[in-house]
Protein backbone atom coordinates (compact mmCIF):
# COMPACT_ATOMS: atom_id res chain seq x y z
CA UNK A 1 0.00 0.00 0.00
CA UNK A 2 1.23 3.76 -0.85
CA UNK A 3 1.83 6.05 1.90
CA UNK A 4 -0.79 8.67 1.12
CA UNK A 5 0.72 12.29 0.50
CA UNK A 6 -0.77 14.53 3.08
CA UNK A 7 -2.28 17.97 0.32
CA UNK A 8 -0.62 20.75 1.02
CA UNK A 9 -1.93 23.39 3.80
CA UNK A 10 0.04 26.63 3.81
CA UNK A 11 0.67 28.45 7.10
CA UNK A 12 -1.76 31.75 7.75
CA UNK A 13 1.80 33.52 8.15
CA UNK A 14 2.35 32.77 4.45
CA UNK A 15 -1.32 33.61 3.94
CA UNK A 16 -0.37 36.81 5.52
CA UNK A 17 3.00 37.75 3.54
CA UNK A 18 0.55 37.12 0.36
CA UNK A 19 -2.03 39.45 1.70
CA UNK A 20 1.03 42.33 2.27
CA UNK A 21 0.91 42.72 -1.74
CA UNK A 22 -2.70 43.75 -1.67
CA UNK A 23 -2.46 48.21 -1.32
CA UNK A 24 -5.14 50.40 -0.56
CA UNK A 25 -4.67 52.91 -3.35
CA UNK A 26 -6.33 55.58 -1.09
CA UNK A 27 -3.24 55.18 1.30
CA UNK A 28 -0.90 53.41 -0.57
CA UNK A 29 -0.26 50.22 2.36
CA UNK A 30 -1.27 46.91 2.46
CA UNK A 31 -4.29 45.41 3.71
CA UNK A 32 -2.33 43.75 6.73
CA UNK A 33 -0.70 46.65 8.03
CA UNK A 34 -4.15 48.63 7.84
CA UNK A 35 -5.61 46.07 9.98
CA UNK A 36 -7.97 45.08 7.60
CA UNK A 37 -7.42 41.49 7.68
CA UNK A 38 -9.44 39.60 10.89
CA UNK A 39 -9.08 36.32 10.39
CA UNK A 40 -7.33 33.51 7.81
CA UNK A 41 -8.18 29.99 8.26
CA UNK A 42 -6.44 27.26 6.66
CA UNK A 43 -7.05 23.66 5.86
CA UNK A 44 -6.65 21.29 3.25
CA UNK A 45 -8.31 22.14 0.20
CA UNK A 46 -9.87 25.58 1.57
CA UNK A 47 -8.41 28.89 2.63
CA UNK A 48 -10.91 31.59 4.40
CA UNK A 49 -9.66 35.14 4.83
CA UNK A 50 -12.31 37.47 6.83
CA UNK A 51 -11.46 40.93 6.34
CA UNK A 52 -12.80 44.36 6.20
CA UNK A 53 -13.11 48.24 5.06
CA UNK A 54 -12.14 51.04 6.79
CA UNK A 55 -15.97 51.99 6.33
CA UNK A 56 -18.35 50.35 4.68
CA UNK A 57 -18.69 53.10 2.21
CA UNK A 58 -15.18 52.48 0.75
CA UNK A 59 -14.87 52.70 -2.99
CA UNK A 60 -12.30 50.51 -3.91
CA UNK A 61 -13.79 47.21 -1.38
CA UNK A 62 -14.37 45.36 -4.76
CA UNK A 63 -10.89 45.75 -6.00
CA UNK A 64 -9.24 44.72 -2.34
CA UNK A 65 -11.23 41.93 -2.15
CA UNK A 66 -10.40 40.71 -5.81
CA UNK A 67 -6.85 41.17 -5.04
CA UNK A 68 -6.62 40.22 -2.01
CA UNK A 69 -8.25 36.52 -3.61
CA UNK A 70 -5.55 36.80 -6.65
CA UNK A 71 -2.26 36.95 -4.18
CA UNK A 72 -3.35 33.99 -2.03
CA UNK A 73 -4.05 32.05 -5.14
CA UNK A 74 -0.77 33.19 -6.45
CA UNK A 75 0.91 32.33 -3.32
CA UNK A 76 -0.81 29.14 -3.43
CA UNK A 77 -2.29 27.91 -6.72
CA UNK A 78 -2.82 24.57 -5.54
CA UNK A 79 -5.25 25.62 -3.25
CA UNK A 80 -8.50 25.90 -4.87
CA UNK A 81 -11.37 26.88 -2.87
CA UNK A 82 -9.88 30.73 -1.87
CA UNK A 83 -12.75 32.30 0.25
CA UNK A 84 -12.38 36.50 0.95
CA UNK A 85 -15.44 37.21 3.25
CA UNK A 86 -16.05 40.97 3.76
CA UNK A 87 -16.96 41.39 7.03
CA UNK A 88 -17.99 44.47 8.96
CA UNK A 89 -17.99 43.63 12.28
CA UNK A 90 -15.93 44.70 14.71
CA UNK A 91 -15.81 47.92 12.70
CA UNK A 92 -12.71 48.90 11.98
CA UNK A 93 -10.76 51.71 13.90
CA UNK A 94 -7.17 52.85 13.70
CA UNK A 95 -6.10 51.19 16.97
CA UNK A 96 -5.92 47.86 14.25
CA UNK A 97 -3.35 49.47 12.10
CA UNK A 98 0.61 48.12 12.81
CA UNK A 99 3.57 50.53 14.00
CA UNK A 100 4.11 50.79 10.12
CA UNK A 101 1.04 51.83 9.19
CA UNK A 102 0.89 54.71 12.40
CA UNK A 103 4.50 55.58 11.52
CA UNK A 104 2.91 55.98 7.36
CA UNK A 105 0.46 58.43 8.93
CA UNK A 106 3.15 60.33 11.16
CA UNK A 107 1.01 59.04 13.94
CA UNK A 108 3.30 58.27 16.91
CA UNK A 109 3.13 56.13 19.78
CA UNK A 110 2.20 52.44 19.79
CA UNK A 111 -1.15 50.41 20.07
CA UNK A 112 -3.28 51.33 23.16
CA UNK A 113 -0.39 53.74 24.50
Amino acid sequence: MAAQVDPVVPTEDAIRDALRYVVDPEVGLNVVDLGLVYAIDVSAGRIGVRMTMTTPACPVAETLVESARAAVHAAVPEIPDIDIELVWEPPWNPDMMSEVARNHFGWPGSRGG
